[in-house]
Order: C-alpha cells, then sequence, then structure tokens
C-alpha cells in the first residue's frame, strides 16, 4: 500500500520561499509519475507540477519559473520548490502518485493519480 506524507506547508510573507516535501512509503519514488497539486478554498483542485517516468517536467503556467519539483531518491521523498511566493498561491498542497507514465497531456490531470497525500497548507501574506 502507497503512503503519501506531506510536510513543509507553513506561513510566509509575499516574494518568500518554502520547500514541500513528501514522504512515499510502499513504493520507491524511484521513477513514475508523481505530483503536486493544490486547492484554495472555493475553488476546484488544480496541477501544480509533475514529474513523469522519465523525469519529464511539467508545471502550471502560473508557477513556471519560481517552483521546482525534485526526486531525492536517497531519501524516497518528492520535493517542491517554491520561491517569490505570491497570496495567490494560497492553498492546501498535495502530493500524488500516478502510473509508470502518465504523458506530457495527462500529468497535471488529478485522474491520472491513485494516491493521495491527506495535504499540507500554504499561506503567503501580501
Amino acid at each position: 500500500q502507497v503512503q503519501l506524507t506531506e510536510s513543509g506547508g507553513g506561513s510566509v510573507q509575499a516574494g518568500g520561499s518554502l520547500r514541500l516535501s513528501c514522504l512515499v512509503s510502499g513504493r520507491t519514488v524511484r521513477s513514475y509519475c508523481m505530483g503536486w497539486f493544490r486547492q484554495a478554498p472555493g475553488k476546484e483542485r488544480e496541477g501544480v507540477a509533475s514529474i513523469d517516468g522519465d523525469d519529464s517536467t511539467t508545471y502550471a503556467d502560473s508557477v513556471k519559473g519560481r517552483f521546482t519539483i525534485l526526486r531525492d531518491k536517497a531519501k524516497n521523498t518528492l520535493n517542491l520548490e517554491m520561491n517569490s511566493l505570491k497570496s495567490e498561491d494560497t492553498a492546501m498542497y498535495y502530493c500524488a502518485a500516478g502510473p509508470d507514465y502518465c504523458g506530457y497531456f495527462k500529468r497535471l490531470d488529478d485522474d491520472e493519480y491513485g494516491y493521495w497525500g491527506q495535504g499540507t497548507q500554504v499561506t503567503v501574506s501580501s
């Protein structure tokens, strides 16, 4: 059974940085489709960043150039480095694990992911 546990959320001022981590148990993080999603109050869940089975990455336009998704194979974690944070980045952030390969058009599609963490809150104040 795959279990995902997020950490690293918190409150930060606009322009600041946070690093989210997702500890994976029950499966190696080595090479399959994983992603970060977020959901703000009153909004639908949206894909933020994904790293596929071949280590190709995809980012939502709203975070390109500011967020970086990384696998730490030694620690079996999936990380999300978030810089230049904006108030509109405020949301609950979720880690998700999918199939061996999602493909370019499906990487930010939450229907592709079968395993989800409980989420970690990120609050950015302006």
